[in-house]
């Protein structure tokens, strides 16, 4: 897998961030008002949620047209749980909907790949996060 690099910057607008990695593209992040920001982007937690979508898609979208069948859309719908009760640390809650004419071993067999999706495995996984300040 090759390394993503992606750059988090700020100015005098508070909490506002400008996010971009090395290919060009630029997106943005911020919290809302009630939290003191300008409610300009998605949360930190939204922008989360948005790469266990988006990759969900993608996956099954591939996955799918590999084997040429007849998945003609996908919606997922995510909810982050913060220390859900009776569970230990963090849920979050995938509901796919898929659409076409799948039979229920498609259905399952796309369950299983979803669950297998990059950005599931890294959420799901021992996670290092190694940081440093510099001048």
């Amino acid at each position: 897998m090759d390394t993503q690099i992606i750059t988090a910057s700020s100015g005098t607008q508070p909490y506002a961030v400008t996010l971009s990695d090395g290919a060009g593209h630029q997106w943005t992040a911020d919290e809302p008002l009630a939290s003191g920001g300008g409610d300009t982007a998605a949360t930190p937690t939204q922008l989360l949620l948005s790469s266990l979508g988006a990759c969900t898609v993608i996956t099954l979208q591939m996955y799918a047209a590999r084997k040429q069948w007849p998945l003609t859309g996908i919606d997922v719908q995510l909810h982050y749980t913060p220390n859900e009760a009776g569970v230990s640390g963090t849920g979050i809650n995938r509901q796919i909907t898929l659409h076409g004419a799948l039979s229920a071993e498609q259905n399952a067999r796309l369950l299983q790949v979803a669950n297998a999706c990059p950005v599931h495995k890294i959420l799901t996984g021992a996670v290092n996060v190694a940081t440093a300040i510099t001048a």
